[in-house]
Formats: structure tokens, C-alpha cells, sequence
């Protein structure tokens, strides 16, 4: 059903639902366009309208071909919405579940897209801070690149920062995706720039992956590890491109690449990744790592959710397709000391268990087990060949010896 947004636009198709609000295919004066409507409850916060309204003008300024343009801000009684671009196509999310994982130089032709949007909108001062598959178009209109890949747009600038309050918020809550978090946001340090490029050098590891390093398991738990743990060498690819991803992933945020930095020592990597296939890692077994954290407490009955499934708004419903946001307080110093530092999630090859995990500490106690059967055989074999020489004693007496004495 068709519905009215300010005067100028009408929303008539639903595209997509999220836990902030929902995306319509509408009609502006212009043409076709994109209006991503906005909670009702959060249209009725005042704080939030003050906000939108601030930041109208940066939205509005940040132009790139690999950004989705913000073409409008409305804010019209309980209607909060941005009009923006219609990219034809996909997310990168949907596209990641379909296929799993990517080649090589498919994902880092589009981070490097990813790369190059966000250097101009650090250029203009605006952090996006939720930078995830999710919020990564694929326009199935434009030219394929390396690896048969479409185009990338990023989109939902700011909509992160505008949900976000900063009295409720100030050192005692943390806002965004749990797997994509930088470790300084973690840890209650305001997002700067070097944010968004620790989340799209975890968005590279996953469409290589097909998993995120330090995602699985309890929001809090994937919080810490994102203090904590580090990851090992993904096999299979360059080492060049390794060294980018360790150093895009570093804790301090200094020590990350600029993202126009970033972009271009990505494309440097691609004539190397021509052909290569996805590679062939085994994604972690969320039993086992059920196993290695503390479950979180639920209602009986209810399910435990994993990979970060909290709302961004407190009571809200589930996404009609993943729920990705989490909102909660900044763990303490000792919460975060409190985790085992060393490698988390450590890619291996195929069908192999990963350290430290029950799978692998099973075939530690089976191969004990073994040990401990083999040495009580090799026991059982050394005694059984000692009665054997004994017994050859017995039945062949040496010759006797004769001694004379001295009268």
C-alpha cells in the first residue's frame, strides 16, 4: 500500500526491513528513488529529530560513485526518513549467504569500492561507524571487475551516529554490529575515523572467509575477543594481502591504514589474485564454541541467539531477516583482562578441529586414551619376551663351571 512521505515523495513497496526502520522503493519529483523510513518510536523522540536535522548537511554533501547519495532528509510529523539513491540490486549480505564466500580478487575489488567511498566521507569528517555487508550495495547494473564483481556502494551514513545518543550513551554504552566493533569503541573511546577501517578489513576477512574472526557465541564474548585475541594467517592467500588485513585489524588505531591508503594497496593486490579460487576453510562449529563460552542467561525454552542477535532498540522485535545491532554497556578493564588471550577462531584447513576446542580436546583425550592402551601393550609385550628368556634359561642349563682349591 502506498503511503505519502512529506510532500514530495510516496512510498510504494517494501524492499527491506531493518532493526531501525524500513527501506521502500518510491517516486520523487526526480524519479524512482530509495526512502529509508525510520522507527516510528524513534520519530518521537525529539532528541533523536534535533539530531537528524543537524546533520541534514553532511548527509547531504557527501557525493561519491561508490557512495549512495543522499538525495533528501525528511521529517514530517511521525515520519523520519532519508530519500536516497535506488542502487539496482543486491547487498553484499545476501550475496555472501548465497555464495558463502568469494574469490579473493571478487572481495577485495569491492572493499577496495568500499575503500575509496569511505576516504571521501573521512575527507568531509564523517565516520560512518557501522560499515558491514549489510550496508554494502552491489549495483548489478554497472561493469563487472575483477572476479566478476559488480560495483560497490556504500550506504546509511550516519544513520548509526543519528540513533545513537550521546547522554545515554557517554562511556556507558556501546552502539553497532558486535563483530565489526573496534576494539577502542569497546573499550568506551569515541569512534574516530580508524573505526570504519578495522570494520572493512573484518568485512574482507569474512567474504574470504566466510566467517568474521572474532564473531560466534554471545555479543559480550565477541566483544572481548575483539580486545583480547588475534588472528592467524588466512591459508591460502598472498602474504601481501595478509600483512594488509593484520595491519587493518591492529588495536591501536594508529597503526591502521588510511582508507585511501587501503584502497590502493588493495588494487596493487589484484593482477596476483587473477583466478584465484574461494578459499577452502572450515567455518568454526558454533557447538564448539557454545562449549568454550559462557552461555548467556535466557528464558527456559527460549533459543540463544548467536553472532551479535540484539536489537539496536530496546524492545524492538527481531529484523524479518537477522538482527544485527547490539546496544550495551562497555565491559570493565577486568571483564575484558578476563579472556584467554591468543588466537581466536584460527582458521584450519578442512575437516580439521581447531585448537582448544571440544572437537580438538576429544581427540587429545582419544589419542591419550590410545597411548595409554599402547604403552600397557608395549609393557605386556616386554614382560611376555622376558618370561620368554628366562624360560630359554631354564630348559638349556649353561655348561657348570669348575673351580679347584688349594689343599
Amino acid at each position: 500500500m502506498a503511503r505519502k512521505i512529506g510532500s514530495r515523495y510516496t512510498a510504494n513497496q517494501i524492499l527491506g526491513r531493518g532493526s531501525a526502520g524500513t527501506v521502500w522503493l518510491g517516486e520523487g519529483p526526480e524519479g524512482p528513488v530509495a526512502v529509508k523510513l525510520l522507527r516510528e518510536d524513534l520519530a518521537s523522540d525529539q532528541e533523536l529529530v534535533g539530531r537528524f536535522v543537524q546533520e541534514r548537511t553532511a548527509l547531504l554533501g557527501l557525493e561519491h560513485p561508490h557512495i549512495v547519495t543522499v538525495r533528501d532528509l525528511v521529517v514530517d510529523g511521525n515520519d523520519l526518513a532519508l530519500v536516497m539513491d535506488l542502487v539496482r540490486g543486491t547487498d553484499l549480505r545476501t550475496r555472501l549467504e548465497r555464495e558463502r564466500r568469494l574469490a579473493p580478487a571478487a572481495a577485495v575489488a569491492i572493499v577496495a569500492d568500499v575503500a575509496d567511498a569511505l576516504a571521501a566521507a573521512h575527507a568531509a569528517g564523517v565516520v560512518h561507524r557501522d560499515v558491514k555487508p549489510e550496508n554494502v550495495l552491489l549495483d548489478m547494473q554497472g561493469p563487472l571487475g575483477p572476479g566478476g564483481a559488480h560495483p560497490a556502494l556504500l550506504t546509511d551514513f550516519g544513520v548509526a551516529k543519528l540513533i545513537d545518543s550521546p547522554k545515554r550513551n557517554r562511556a556507558t554504552k556501546i552502539i553497532g554490529t558486535p563483530d565489526y566493533l573496534a576494539p577502542e569503541i569497546v573499550e568506551g573511546l569515541p569512534p574516530r575515523a580508524a573505526v570504519d577501517i578495522y570494520a572493512l578489513a573484518t568485512v574482507l576477512y569474512e567474504l574470504l572467509a566466510g566467517f568474521t574472526p572474532f564473531g560466534g557465541g554471545h555479543p559480550g564474548a565477541v566483544l572481548r575477543r575483539h580486545v583480547t585475541e588475534t588472528v592467524v594467517p588466512l591459508p591460502g592467500i598472498p602474504d601481501e594481502l595478509w600483512q594488509l588485513i593484520v595491519q587493518c585489524l591492529a588495536k591501536a588505531p594508529a597503526s591502521r591504514l588510511r582508507a585511501s591508503e587501503l584502497a590502493a594497496r588493495l588494487r596493487e593486490q589484484l593482477p596476483t589474485l587473477t583466478g584465484m579460487p574461494p578459499l577452502d576453510v572450515d567455518e568454526p562449529d558454533p557447538s564448539e564454541e557454545a562449549a568454550e563460552e559462557p552461555a548467556p542467561s535466557v528464558p527456559q525454552g527460549e533459543p540463544v541467539r548467536r553472532r551479535g542477535a540484539v536489537s539496536l532498540v530496546p524492545g524492538a522485535k527481531p529484523d524479518s531477516n537477522r538482527d544485527t545491532h547490539t546496544s550495551m554497556r562497555v565491559p570493565a578493564p577486568d571483564e575484558l583482562a578476563g579472556g584467554a588471550h591468543g588466537t581466536a577462531r584460527a582458521p584450519r584447513a578442512t575437516g580439521a578441529p581447531r585448537p582448544g576446542s571440544a572437537r580438538h580436546k576429544a581427540a587429545v583425550r582419544r589419542r591419550r586414551v590410545t597411548l595409554g592402551v599402547a604403552g600397557v601393550v608395549l609393557a605386556a609385550v616386554v614382560g611376555v619376551g622376558a618370561w620368554f628368556a628366562s624360560s630359554d634359561g631354564d630348559d638349556h642349563p649353561a655348561p657348570a663351571t669348575h673351580s679347584t682349591s688349594t689343599p
